[in-house]
């Protein structure tokens, strides 16, 4: 009868490796979350219901480029 084997050494530190990997993406993750609450925190301040990428931009025709 075939009898199983335990996980090798090799098998264990793969493990551990991706298990760290995924421990550091998660603190990446929270670090640029916080990042950008704060950059929204000290943005200027818009408005309510106004897109902060298009509220300098003005319709109708632009004056030339040069």
């Amino acid at each position: 009868m075939a009898q199983t084997s335990r996980p090798t050494v090799a098998k264990r530190q793969l493990e551990s490796k991706r298990r760290a990997r995924r421990l550091q993406k998660e603190e990446k993750r929270a670090r640029r979350k916080q990042e950008r609450q704060e950059s929204r925190e000290n943005s200027p301040d818009v408005p309510s219901g106004v897109d902060p990428d298009i509220a300098d931009i003005v319709p109708g025709p632009q004056p030339p480029r040069f």
